[in-house]
């Protein structure tokens, strides 16, 4: 019983996050953790994270912008492959310390100093590639690709059903692209589907919900919401990899 609560609550996490609601996935595998190894909630994840990923492209698919949706996804395959070629080098404890770090330093960066009032930054491909393969490299390990790829950007000051949209496609491609390294590592089974099945019900529904409220969220307000929930995320990733 506590494995379902845990998984129906985790499932609509992710459906959420997809729905636009940024960050608020990146507490699945977390809540997950609480009942099951982390690895494996990881692995049990990702077909939802795949089935949420279909209605948030249903969602927003006008709404992206396609130069840096390009940049980003040529990087976070780089980073994919990275996370593979060392899945079994690097403790996912390390990943999950250096996730918390970037997302709390560009937090607490962005309160304290430079806020909303900033100036959009222009698009450059060289730190869009870094920020990239470091997202695609930490949503291998532990579906925790968002603090960096928000790094790259919210800097970008796009409007607010762009930057959702896309955030949206950016992770959809990622995470189809993860389930050939997953299965080869051993990380997906049959059973592991039958409840991911199970639980694309709650995720799917949590995804509309997520649409909804991102329409009613005033555009600066949603923004605030996105940095505060990047910033208590970043703590909390930060507290799992050194417990």
């Amino acid at each position: 019983m506590t494995f379902w609560v845990a998984a129906c609550l985790a499932a609509v996490f992710v459906g959420m996050s997809k729905g636009g609601l940024p960050v608020i996935g990146m507490l699945s595998v977390p809540v997950m953790s609480l009942v099951i190894p982390p690895l494996t909630a990881a692995g049990l994840l990702l077909p939802v994270y795949v089935v949420s990923d279909m209605f948030g492209l249903v969602a927003y698919r006008r709404d992206f912008n396609g130069r840096v949706l390009v940049l980003m996804m040529v990087a976070m395959t780089i980073g994919v492959g990275i996370g593979w070629a060392t899945a079994h080098l690097v403790p996912e404890s390390w990943v999950t310390v250096l996730v918390g770090v970037i997302g709390t330093a560009f937090a607490l960066n962005f309160i304290l100093r430079r806020g909303q009032s900033a100036e959009a930054r222009q698009m450059r491909v060289a730190p869009g590639l870094f920020w990239g393969t470091i997202s695609g490299f930490t949503s291998f390990v532990s579906h925790s690709g968002g603090p960096p790829f928000q790094m790259y950007v919210l800097p970008l000051k796009l409007s607010k059903t762009v930057f959702v949209g896309t955030t949206t496609i950016a992770f959809a491609y990622v995470n189809t692209l993860k389930l050939i390294p997953y299965y080869a590592l051993g990380q997906l089974s049959l059973d592991n589907l039958h409840i991911a099945a199970v639980l694309a019900v709650p995720a799917g529904l949590a995804v509309f919900a997520g649409v909804r409220l991102v329409k009613v969220l005033p555009e600066a307000l949603f923004f605030k919401v996105v940095i505060w929930a990047l910033l208590a995320v970043s703590l909390k990733l930060i507290w799992d990899g050194l417990v």
